[in-house]
C-alpha cells in the first residue's frame, strides 16, 4: 500500500475497509482536468511570487500538461487505489520529477483545491447543459413555426377548454426552457468566484496572489473570507435546483408527448428510433424515452434534496459529509445531459397529425367562450352571456351536435343578439385569430413569441 500524502501524524496504517470507504477517485476522477489546470494556475503564481524557484513552477507546469495529455489520450488512467484525484495527480506528479512534485502544494490545501475543481468542472458542465438546452429551444421553435396555424384543443383540467395552435403550444415550453437558460447563467455567475488560496480555512502566511490564480482560471475574482472559500457549496444547491426546474419542464412536456402519442389522442407519432416495443405484445409502440425523461426527473429531484440534507447541520469550515456533493451534483448533470440530448431529435422526428388535433378541437364547445363573448360585445352582460352560452350548449349536448350546428332560430329562441354573423364568430380558425392580446395565439402574437425566442438563439435575448 502507497504511502498517503498525510502520513506522519499515524502510527497504524489505515484498515482497508475505511480507505475505501473514505476513497472518492472513482467519482472525483473526472475533474482530472480541472484539477491539472488549477494546479498549473497555482504553480505559476507560486513561481511569480518567488515561493517556489521559477526552474522549479515552468518544470510542473511542463510535467503537469503531459500528464493532462496522457490521461486525455488513455495512455495512463487514474489509479484506483489513490484516496481521490488531487491525490493521484500530486502522487503522478513526484513519481516523475521527485522532489519537485512535492513544492507544488505549497500555500494550498485540498479543502481549496477540491472546491475550486469543483466550479471549475460545473461551470464547464453548465456550457455543454446550455448549448443542449439551445438545441431543444431551436428544434421547438422550428416545430412551433411549422404548426403555428395547426388548430388543436387547449386544456384546462385536461378538458378541452379553448382552441388554440400546436405553435402556440409548443412555444409555452420555448419560454420555460429560456427561463431555464436564464437560471443557469445566474448561478454561474455567483459561482464564478476562485477559493483557491484559501487554504484550510484561514489562508496562509506566504505571500501569495490570489487575483492572479483567479484571473488565470476564467474566475470574475477571487471568494473574500477562506472559511466561507473552502465551506462553501452554495453552487451545488443552486445549480441542482435549477436542473431540478428544468427536469420538471422537460418531464411535463415528456408526460404530453406521451399523452399525444397515445391511441386516445393521435396528435403525433415518435419515429420508431425512439419507441420501443413489447416482450410479448407485438402490436405495441411505447414511447420508452419520453416515460424515462419523466422517470429521471425524480433522481433530479432526490440529488437535490440530498445535498440540502447533507449541508444543513454543517459547522464552518470543512467537513468529510461535503465529499457526498459531487456524487449528487456529477449524477444531475448526467441525467439532464442525457435528457436533453434525446429529447431533440426525438421531437425533431415525430410526426405531427394536424387533421386529428383538428377534428378533437371541433368537440368539447371550445368555442363556447367566443360565442359568450359575441353577446357580450352586442351589450349583454358576461355573467348572463355565460349563463346564457351555458343553456346553450346543454342544449347541443341533449341533441348530440355541436355549436356550429345549431339552427339560427334554435339560438334566438335564446336571445335575439343572434344574428347569422354568429357562425363566422365561432369558427376555430376566428376564435383563433381574434385572440391578438400580448402572448395570445393571432398570428401577430405568434411572432412576438416567435421573435423573442430567435432572439434568444441569436444570443441577443436576456
Amino acid at each position: 500500500m502507497a504511502e498517503k500524502m498525510w502520513a506522519g501524524r499515524f502510527a497504524a496504517a489505515e484498515s482497508k475497509i475505511a480507505e475505501e470507504f473514505n476513497s472518492s477517485i472513482a467519482v472525483d476522477a473526472r475533474m482530472y482536468r480541472e484539477d491539472i489546470e488549477g494546479s498549473m494556475a497555482h504553480a505559476a503564481m507560486l513561481g511569480a511570487k518567488q515561493i517556489i524557484s521559477a526552474s522549479d513552477s515552468a518544470l510542473i507546469i511542463k510535467t503537469l500538461g503531459e500528464i493532462l495529455d496522457d490521461l486525455d489520450s488513455g495512455k495512463i488512467k487514474p489509479d484506483e487505489s489513490a484516496e481521490d484525484i488531487h491525490m493521484y495527480v500530486e502522487a503522478e506528479l513526484t513519481a516523475r520529477i521527485g522532489e519537485v512534485g512535492k513544492r507544488l502544494h505549497t500555500a494550498r490545501s485540498r479543502n481549496d483545491q477540491v472546491a475550486v475543481d469543483l466550479r471549475l468542472y460545473l461551470r464547464r458542465a453548465v456550457g455543454e447543459i446550455r448549448a443542449l438546452l439551445r438545441e431543444n429551444v431551436e428544434v421547438l421553435t422550428k416545430l412551433a413555426d411549422a404548426h403555428k396555424q395547426t388548430i388543436m384543443p387547449g386544456y384546462t383540467h385536461l378538458q378541452r377548454a379553448q382552441p388554440i395552435t400546436f405553435g402556440h403550444h409548443l412555444m409555452a415550453y420555448v419560454m420555460m426552457l429560456i427561463r431555464d437558460d436564464g437560471r443557469l447563467c445566474d448561478a454561474v455567475k455567483r459561482m464564478n468566484r476562485s477559493p483557491l488560496g484559501a487554504c484550510a480555512l484561514a489562508g496562509t502566511t506566504y505571500d501569495t496572489d490570489r487575483e492572479m490564480t483567479a484571473k488565470a482560471l476564467g474566475f470574475d475574482a477571487p471568494m473574500l473570507n477562506s472559511l466561507d472559500a473552502v465551506s462553501d457549496r452554495d453552487h451545488c444547491v443552486e445549480l441542482a435546483s435549477a436542473f431540478a426546474v428544468l427536469c420538471m419542464h422537460l418531464s411535463r412536456l415528456a408526460e404530453e408527448i406521451l399523452l399525444w402519442s397515445s391511441s386516445e389522442f393521435d396528435f403525433i407519432e415518435l419515429s420508431d428510433a425512439f419507441t420501443t416495443g413489447s416482450s410479448i405484445m407485438p402490436q405495441k409502440k411505447n414511447s420508452d424515452m419520453a416515460e424515462l425523461i419523466r422517470g429521471k426527473t425524480g433522481r433530479v429531484y432526490g440529488n437535490l434534496i440530498a445535498t440540502l440534507t447533507m449541508l444543513k447541520g454543517l459547522p464552518l469550515a470543512y467537513n468529510k459529509d461535503m465529499q457526498e456533493d459531487k456524487e449528487a451534483i456529477f449524477d444531475s448533470v448526467d441525467t439532464v445531459k442525457m435528457c436533453l440530448s434525446v429529447l431533440a431529435p426525438m421531437l425533431d422526428s415525430m410526426e405531427v397529425h394536424p387533421d386529428v388535433m383538428y377534428r378533437a378541437a371541433q368537440g368539447g364547445f371550445i368555442n363556447a367562450t367566443d360565442l359568450a363573448d359575441y353577446l357580450t360585445k352586442r351589450g349583454m352582460p358576461f355573467r348572463a352571456a355565460y349563463k346564457t352560452v351555458g343553456q346553450i350548449v346543454a342544449y347541443a349536448i341533449e341533441h348530440h351536435v355541436v355549436l356550429d350546428e345549431i339552427p339560427l332560430e334554435t339560438y334566438q329562441g335564446y336571445s335575439e343578439l343572434f344574428c347569422e354573423d354568429l357562425y363566422g364568430e365561432i369558427k376555430l380558425e376566428t376564435c383563433v385569430e381574434k385572440r391578438k392580446s400580448l402572448g395570445g395565439t393571432s398570428a401577430a402574437a405568434f411572432a412576438a413569441e416567435y421573435a423573442y425566442a430567435t432572439d434568444f438563439l441569436r444570443g441577443q435575448g436576456k
